[in-house]
């Protein structure tokens, strides 16, 4: 779906569903914080920002690194903040309050046109290319040495 500038991407919501998808599971973070992560922390955060980092690493200059004394936690280290930029720039963010978001969120996936979302959305054609660029870029990072906790 566009407008004459925008271009919907990603569909996202913040509660899971349960297994009986009647209600969300328990969640500690809600929508700000949600947002919060995206936007500011880092990919081991927020699938968004990883998705977004794999895709653009070569433009940006980004690599994907595991970091801390288990090293399964996964960063792009300085380019967080060259990613955060970029965001600032091109990634705009709005929603919709629901009491069940995951029907709208299906609903959605169905209908629009969203090619970073990669759960309930194979049929797309950009699905395997994503799935591929986050692959590549996890794979370069378990071949990489882990870097000490950066926090």
């Amino acid at each position: 779906m566009r407008s004459s500038r925008w271009s919907h991407a990603l569909v996202h919501r913040d509660q899971p569903k349960s297994a009986t998808h009647d209600r969300p599971t328990c969640q500690q973070a809600n929508l700000r914080k949600r947002l919060c992560q995206h936007y500011a922390r880092s990919a081991e955060a927020s699938t968004l920002r990883r998705t977004l980092g794999c895709l653009l690493a070569g433009e940006l200059g980004l690599e994907l690194r595991r970091v801390g004394s288990s090293g399964r936690r996964t960063t792009f280290v300085t380019g967080e903040q060259v990613l955060s930029d970029w965001m600032a720039q091109n990634a705009f963010v709005s929603w919709i309050e629901r009491a069940r978001p995951w029907e709208l969120e299906d609903r959605l996936i169905q209908e629009l046109d969203l090619p970073l979302n990669l759960r309930d959305n194979s049929r797309h054609p950009f699905h395997p290319k994503l799935t591929e660029a986050r692959a590549r870029c996890l794979t370069a990072a378990r071949s990489l040495a882990v870097l000490p906790n950066a926090r």
